[in-house]
């Protein structure tokens, strides 16, 4: 099954006939999980209307590089920002040109511009025009920069020739939006996630636990997945759904955390451990609700079980990579905790007020390796946050891995074998 759940989509609508399939694309991409976001040129809007596009996308049609209704009036840099990826479908010549030579005339060419985000475009236009020498090179161009082509397709035009020129249909661009995310960073790896809070009991209704969201393991578990990982999640208590493609065992203690990451542990190669876990447990959690009585109630607390130590103390043991909450001194915390488990790889992102982490979409990490190395990942959207985090450990791991074959094959005292 395709999906694109929890992905943002700038879904740009360029001048032409094929323009009349840009609604049930925008359709589609929503049923597929996406949030869809639409830019209309002008000629866009002499073959479909923009109250079209908004009633199919769910939200107002983006037409003016300079938008009034946006913050500072930059809407490009805003849409910019928010995109997971940009398509054009469909993509006109003249749109094709603008985009290769980098023009930013008007919102779409812009944005395309601005964004970091992969591009994604659908050409559609009569098969001379296709086959022209000016149009292949700003394809060439546009393909050395990094954007994915989708297409065309052959067949009748809309002029009366047949040939190469037509737009995808909507079905067929919603599955190659998919693979722009399918990095194959991980392929074949099992992967475990531990992701939210823990919560421990003091009696049968009160409990101890952290305002962690759950949000950045979840999107870390779908980015592994995404990557091609076979990804086990091990959550908290927490308010958001099953991420796709992934098992999810819902958990309440840190003792119950602590118990399946250990019974799926044996055949995974990297442990990225999001969770907030509790540190301590009441001794004895009460049967039945404690009342109100006496002026002060002393709770006795015991440690918890330490997941992230455990996994990274077993021989052999998977990568593994731990998370770091922290108020002040961010990166010598990390630091400390890096070297104190026997970590492989830690990120660490400042909590409390003013700062980002907890129940945020938006968050920032320090990366540091066991080599000391470290990498900033900056400000960004939790999903294209967790991207770039499986993106590292993934060179992280293949490296180490490496090493260590490096390192065996030169310690392994017999003859290398000859073919």
């Amino acid at each position: 099954m395709v999906t694109l759940q929890n992905k943002r989509i700038v879904l740009g609508v360029t001048g032409g006939i094929a323009a009349y399939k840009s609604a049930d694309l925008a359709r589609r991409l929503r049923e597929a999980g996406a949030e869809v976001r639409v830019i209309m040129t002008r000629g866009a809007t002499e073959f479909i209307t923009p109250l079209t596009m908004q009633a199919v996308s769910g939200h107002p049609v983006h037409q003016h590089l300079l938008d009034t209704a946006a913050e500072a009036g930059m809407g490009h840099i805003e849409l910019a920002r928010w995109a997971d990826a940009v398509l054009v479908a469909p993509a006109s010549a003249n749109f094709l040109a603008r985009c290769a030579h980098g023009r930013a005339e008007d919102l779409l060419s812009a944005v395309c511009l601005a964004t970091a985000a992969p591009l994604a475009i659908a050409p559609a236009m009569n098969r001379q025009m296709w086959a022209g020498a000016a149009t292949q090179a700003n394809l060439d161009t546009l393909r050395a920069r990094g954007a994915r082509i989708f297409g065309p397709a052959e067949g009748a035009q809309a002029c009366g020739e047949v040939g190469p020129g037509r737009m995808l249909e909507p079905s067929e661009l919603v599955a190659l939006t998919a693979s722009l995310f399918a990095s194959g960073a991980l392929d074949g790896l099992a992967v475990l996630v531990t992701a939210g809070p823990t919560w421990e009991a003091i009696d049968p209704v009160r409990g101890i636990s952290n305002k962690s969201s759950g949000k950045m393991g979840y999107a870390v578990a779908a980015a592994a997945a995404e990557a091609g990982a076979r990804v086990v999640l091990v959550s908290g208590p927490t308010a958001l759904p099953d991420p796709e493609r992934v098992a999810t065992i819902r958990v309440t203690s840190a003792q119950e955390m602590f118990d399946a990451v250990h019974a799926h542990i044996a055949q995974v190669e990297v442990f990225i451990g999001v969770a907030a876990v509790a540190d301590y447990r009441p001794t004895d959690a009460a049967k039945e609700k404690i009342k109100k009585s006496a002026e002060r109630l002393t709770l006795e607390l015991v440690r918890n079980p330490d997941i992230l130590a455990s996994v990274a103390a077993l021989a052999p043991a998977p990568f593994t990579v731990g998370f770091a909450a922290e108020t002040e001194n961010l990166e010598a915390n990390a630091r400390a905790k890096l070297k104190e488990k026997r970590l492989d790889l830690i990120a660490a992102n400042r909590v409390g007020a003013g700062d980002g982490g907890f129940d945020t979409d938006e968050n920032a990490l320090l990366v540091i390796d066991r080599d000391g190395n470290k990498t900033e990942l900056p400000p960004q959207s939790k999903t294209r946050l967790a991207r770039a985090l499986i993106q590292l450990i993934s060179e992280k791991y293949h490296a180490a891995k490496q090493r260590r074959q490096t390192q065996g094959r030169a310690q392994d005292p017999r003859p290398a074998h000859r073919h």
